[in-house]
């Protein structure tokens, strides 16, 4: 796990390796171990490592073959990479390291631009050919890990995080209005390529883009997530595909061990990380370190799942590390977790997460995580609705946009305003084929668009502000295409996750199963009052606020006058949401 940055240049200027730099300095949390620079003709590239696989200075990075012409910058961890390294060292293929970097470099020089389809794992890299002048640029399948990119005059530029594009400058920084309206109503989710800025954008999931010497960019889609049935699924059994999802979660677990240094488990007492630490502990790892966090509580909404974990913890004797926070230390972090935001992300975990990773990482440098059960197994609450309504769209706004466009219009400054684009996003994506089903229309704009721009940024951006790898086995890609297949009905019954839950019996505990559904809760940011209040009223109060003139003062004052009755139908403040998008772009200098 690692950051890396770059500029390719097309107007036969050198590149500056200053603004590389630059950005490679601001990624030092992302890969505190190592560094590395390098440029020759038009490519200057910057690294930073986090020692994960293969711990020597034989995969150091920037990595460059000069046998082959290839050199290559890499984040992320191939959990396939002994495999494939077998089948190219028998294709004639020699090796100089003993990690995953190389594999995909001698990949690329073996297959092309299909060398990401025998890709297992989580990853964002790029090649650049040293006698075509061509580069190519791609993105996992879940988008797990991040690439940004900028276009400036003569050149583009490239990076793990959206900070680093700003650091190395001549980037358009006015506020994208399309990014604005996802932020405002799509619950924070700004799909790819948009981002709140308007001169980076993000290059979208399970996409490849390949840049050519004269500075043509082509993309393309390799990889999408098909519902629709097999002809063999018709012969499966509800038993049948309990027992299809256990072995194939068994076997994410066991791929994302794959490391030279320990790994441990972020546990939240959820069915998902415990059953985690279960499959780990079938496998026979012994005295796994398990982590929870916990918060203060506000009126009868508890900060804390700790009863839960301690089950699990107890069950399989791990090493189990208990994080308390209390108000004190909260709002002092808010500003440091900000600055590790590659984009504003409102939900309240994110300081849960950032506080957890902080702790974990003087323990390990490896965690696996259970991001992504709850949109890849019908988890949340608006899909058994989904299951017979007449109109999906309007169905699927209702629960999970945080406003209509309506108030949208009275809340942000009408210069922003145009057409409903979030509204339009949920109808092109649920027309697209290869999801017939209502309920599957959702369950699919939620695991390659929500979950990829909320919960899976999130923990990439909090865990690796402190040098730590969050793995997530629940988007194991051949998991996931499976679990879109299980017919919905075995999904969302009791509560959803009914078939990962009636599966999980035969490994963790019945009452972390058959607990109410929980989540990393932060009351203090949701019920905003004393000096969280005031921190607010700060923050939209500032000279850079009152220039920027996002927000409507009428749609403002209304928040102030009644914070806590102004909550999203996802349990979210409103008036936090605003603040922490101001706070974003103040943080960010900006």
């Amino acid at each position: 796990m690692c950051g890396l940055c770059g500029e390719i240049r097309f107007d036969h200027q050198l590149p500056s390796t200053e603004a590389v730099r630059r950005m490679t300095d601001v990624m030092v949390p992302r890969g505190p171990d190592a560094a590395g620079l390098f440029q020759m003709n038009n490519v200057a590239v910057g690294h930073r490592r986090l020692k994960i696989i293969d711990l020597s200075e034989h995969a150091q990075q920037p990595m460059v073959d000069n046998a082959l012409g290839l050199g290559i910058v890499f984040n992320g961890a191939i959990y396939n990479y002994p495999e494939l390294r077998e089948q190219l060292t028998q294709a004639g293929h020699q090796f100089f390291s003993h990690g995953d970097t190389e594999v995909i470099l001698k990949a690329y020089a073996q297959w092309g631009e299909d060398c990401v389809q025998h890709l297992q794992g989580m990853f964002a890299f790029v090649i650049w050919e040293r006698d075509s002048g061509k580069a190519f640029m791609a993105r996992d399948r879940l988008g797990i890990k991040p690439l940004y990119y900028a276009n400036i005059k003569g050149a583009i530029r490239f990076a793990s995080s959206l900070p680093a594009l700003l650091a190395a400058g001549e980037v358009d920084t006015d506020i994208d209005p399309i990014a604005l309206h996802h932020y405002m109503t799509f619950h924070a989710v700004v799909p790819a390529p948009y981002t709140i800025l308007k001169g980076i954008r993000k290059l979208p999931p399970a996409t490849c883009m390949t840049i050519l010497p004269n500075g043509e960019q082509q993309q393309r889609t390799y990889w999408t997530l098909d519902f629709n049935p097999l002809p063999e699924d018709k012969n499966y059994s509800y038993a049948d595909w309990q027992q299809l999802v256990l072995d194939s979660l068994r076997t994410s677990v066991k791929r994302r061990l794959i490391a030279d240094v320990p790994v441990g488990v972020l546990l939240s007492g959820g069915l998902d990380s415990s059953l985690a630490v279960g499959l780990l502990a079938e496998q026979g790892q012994q005295e796994i370190q398990t982590f929870s966090v916990g918060f203060e509580s506000v009126g009868n909404e508890k900060g804390d799942e700790f009863k839960y974990s301690d089950i699990i913890a107890k069950h399989f004797k791990t090493r189990h590390h208990k994080i308390f926070v209390d108000s004190a230390r909260l709002l002092p972090s808010l500003r440091n977790c900000v600055k590790a935001m590659s984009e504003p992300m409102v939900s309240h975990d994110v300081i849960g997460f950032y506080l957890l990773s902080e702790h974990v990482s003087q323990h390990v440098k490896v965690v696996q995580s259970g991001q992504g059960a709850d949109e890849v197994f019908a988890g949340y609450h608006w899909y058994p609705p989904m299951m017979k309504c007449a109109d999906p769209v309007a169905e699927y706004a209702k629960v999970f946009f945080d406003r209509p466009h309506s108030e949208l219009q009275q809340a942000i400054n009408p210069r922003f305003v145009s057409d409903d684009y979030s509204l339009q996003f949920v109808q092109q994506h649920f027309a697209q084929a290869g999801a017939d089903e209502a309920i599957n229309k959702a369950l699919r704009l939620d695991t390659t668009i929500m979950l990829v721009d909320d919960p899976v940024k999130r923990v990439d951006n909090m865990t690796m502000a402190w040098g730590l790898e969050a793995r997530v086995p629940f988007l194991d890609h051949e998991l996931v295409e499976l679990a879109a297949r299980v017919p919905p009905e075995y999904k969302v019954k009791d509560g959803g996750k009914y078939v990962l839950k009636e599966a999980a019996r035969q490994i963790i505990p019945a009452a972390v199963i058959d607990r109410p559904k929980g989540y990393f809760p932060v009351p203090a940011l949701k019920y905003l009052q004393g000096e969280y209040l005031n921190f607010v009223k700060d923050i939209l109060s500032q000279h850079k606020a009152q220039q920027r003139e996002l927000f409507q003062p009428a749609y403002v004052d209304k928040l102030f006058a009644a914070p806590s009755e102004h909550i999203t139908p996802l349990r979210g403040s409103k008036l936090w949401q605003i603040a922490l998008l101001e706070f974003w772009l103040q943080t960010h200098g900006l």
